[in-house]
């Protein structure tokens, strides 16, 4: 491979320990692919349908391998394409690096096809990237690209996305004797005044009443879920999840209290309500995760630890590493409980009923009358047969609060719901990137809305025999929307309605050879989905259900429906 810059590019991708860059091939990023053709095989290029999903697919790989994922997009509508796929990582802190290409840069401003380099008129892509990443650059020469790159990696690590800009010409120099690309070490933060001010605020909470831990999915990405059962245990703590960390804690361990917010359980608002601390690991706590829980926060004193401070008030400490600090709490308390000596006694207690998802109260949802399954029955139909390991995605809308409310996630699995923008469609191309990064089962479950968005990378799962199953709640219609129209504009109109469509047949006509099934019954769905994840490529279901059904979603369940 010729030393040029995207030869430099591809070389230090693999020297980040990344072996995906997902794009959409194009004139201006051909010589990207071009150098991964030509490298060691050690990175892959693969081709997504659409730039959006590209960008979910880098993001969902991040996500479950804790490192960097890679993004490539040529100039013009593949550029904009990836903007709305960054602002997830974006807001969900999700370290991306985008390589965008641009036009060569002696066709800036005199009317390149594709021009976005701010001058004569033209779209200023610096400026737009800028909004949704940590770090954007337009490269403008080779020799000024390691200095770049190294500043985009290292700002992608601190948590979001990194564009760097490629003119075409730029991509195709050469690099003359510059060094290879040597990543540095991550920096970890370590905040010994913060942390202290956590231990004491435990401490001392203990010795006057309960605990009540909400934890967040920093606590999958850094892989702390054991140092977390310990601190628990030790704390003879209450627990429960943000809704984008069903995965962080096992839903059968004594403690556990559910989900947290809009999606939540009364069980983790009553310990709340009964704490003298609640912490908060590894999550900002916003609106979806601290709806219902105000008033209850408002009497106890929040402790935090994570990677950003949380949107409320809280003796906070900062951690990039919860894996290290978590077990050092742990074992502070697990040895304070074993030395009698300069320790404040708890008042004694009952340790808390061990309770698992089935037994937890469920929001009490209007009963649906209309036609196909109901939510619970097929997300509750699906957690039952999932086996341990399995990774789950689900995408946004009634489908995705009836998941994160329902769902028994399995053991040792990953769960990803993406809440920074809550983009329908995220889940297919974020699941395809789990699937390439860690090579097991992956289930994405969500509504048809979504699948008309962003569906089709069902080909890409084919073309690259993913074992990702697709699971599509077929309601025709964006039913959220719906629910939206019905309870707050008198349901005297609907905008939202689709009309009917046969997935199950129609993915089946189009790939010939794919499982895909449309189970009628409770039955028909337990079968089929055992074909589907003893299959190993993918699979597909579609599932007739409610437009109409209310999801157990809080503020569905406190607004009276409004009359016309």
């Amino acid at each position: 491979m010729s030393a040029t810059a995207v030869g430099y590019l591809v070389r230090a991708v693999e020297a980040l320990g990344v072996r995906h860059v997902f794009g959409v091939d194009g004139a201006n990023i051909e010589d990207l692919y071009d150098a991964i053709f030509e490298s060691s095989g050690a990175v892959t290029g693969v081709v997504a349908k659409h730039e959006f999903s590209a960008a979910t697919m880098a993001d969902g790989y991040a996500r479950v391998t804790a490192g960097l994922g890679v993004v490539a997009a040529t100039s013009g509508g593949g550029a904009m394409n990836l903007v709305a796929g960054l602002a997830e990582s974006f807001t969900s802190r999700v370290p991306v690096l985008a390589l965008v290409g641009q036009p060569p840069t002696d066709q800036e401003g005199h009317g390149a096809f594709q021009d976005s380099s701010g001058k004569a008129g033209t779209i200023d892509a610096a400026m737009l990237f800028d909004q949704v990443s940590r770090y954007c650059a337009r490269v403008e020469s080779v020799q000024t690209l390691p200095a770049h790159l190294a500043r985009a990696v290292e700002a992608a690590r601190g948590g979001g996305p990194a564009v760097l800009l490629l003119p075409k010409d730029v991509q195709r120099a050469p690099m003359g004797s510059v060094a290879p690309f040597r990543p540095r070490p991550a920096v970890r933060v370590r905040d010994e005044t913060g942390l202290r001010n956590v231990r004491e605020a435990l401490r001392n909470a203990r010795g006057t009443g309960k605990i009540t831990v909400i934890a967040g999915d920093q606590v999958a990405r850094d892989d702390a879920r054991e140092g977390l059962r310990r601190l628990v245990a030790a704390l003879e703590a209450a627990l429960g999840v943000a809704p984008d960390a069903k995965d962080v804690f096992p839903w059968d361990e004594p403690g556990f209290c559910g989900v947290a917010g809009t999606m939540g359980h009364p069980e983790l608002l009553d310990a709340v309500r009964g704490s003298a601390l609640c912490l908060l690991v590894g999550t900002r706590l916003p609106v979806t995760a601290r709806a219902g829980l105000a008033e209850a926060l408002s009497g106890t004193v929040v402790a935090a630890v994570g990677a950003e401070r949380p949107y409320l008030d809280a003796i906070y400490a900062t951690s990039t590493d919860l894996d290290v600090e978590l077990a050092e709490l742990a074992a502070d308390f697990e040895s304070s409980a074993s030395s009698p000596e300069g320790v404040v006694a708890a008042p004694p207690r009952t340790p808390p009923a061990e309770r698992s998802i089935s037994s937890l109260t469920a929001l009490s949802v209007p009963e649906a009358t209309g036609p196909g399954l109901r939510y619970r029955d097929m997300v509750e139909t699906l957690g039952a047969v999932l086996e341990p390991g399995t990774d789950v995605f689900a995408d946004a809308g009634n489908t995705g609060a009836s998941v994160v409310h329902h769902l028994r996630v399995p053991r040792d699995g990953r769960f990803v719901v993406a809440l920074g923008m809550g983009g329908m469609g995220y889940a297919f191309g974020a699941a395809i990137g789990c699937a390439f990064a860690r090579e097991r089962r992956t289930v994405v479950v969500a509504g048809d809305g979504a699948f008309f968005m962003h569906g089709m990378e069902i080909h890409t799962a084919i073309e690259y025999r993913l074992p990702v199953t697709f699971v599509v709640f077929n309601n025709n219609a964006h039913a959220m929307c719906v629910t939206r129209e019905q309870l707050y504009y008198g349901d005297r109109y609907s905008f939202n309605r689709f009309r009917p469509s046969n997935l199950g047949a129609g993915v089946a006509a189009m790939f010939p050879g794919l499982p895909a099934f449309a189970p009628a019954s409770t039955e028909e769905l337990t079968d089929a989905l055992r074909i589907c994840l003893r299959t190993p490529g993918p699979s597909f279901l579609s599932i007739d259900c409610d437009p109409d059904e209310i999801p157990p979603f809080s503020p569905f369940l406190s607004v009276p429906r409004r009359h016309s």
